[in-house]
């Protein structure tokens, strides 16, 4: 009994490393951590495009349905 509850600290140090080790190994959560920065590099990419091109496409719109945006007239359907 006593030999058990000497070896104790051992046995949990070995299982640490052991958890550890494996954990370090495993790398099956990696594709999806993947997946969702390029969604995010994505959608920040064509926030920025959006943002760099509101005037033009403000005006572009303006051209082809009349509808000035900017001022909100002859917004009416």
């Amino acid at each position: 009994m006593w030999q058990k509850i000497a070896n104790f600290p051992v046995l949990a140090y070995i299982a640490l490393t052991g958890f550890i080790q494996d954990f370090k190994k495993d790398d099956r959560g990696l594709e999806v951590v993947q997946v969702v920065l390029i969604v995010l590099v994505g959608v920040i990419l064509v926030g920025i495009l959006m943002y760099l091109l509101r005037d033009w496409l403000a005006q572009l719109w303006e051209q082809i349905t009349g509808v000035n945006i900017s001022e909100g007239t002859d917004g009416g359907f």
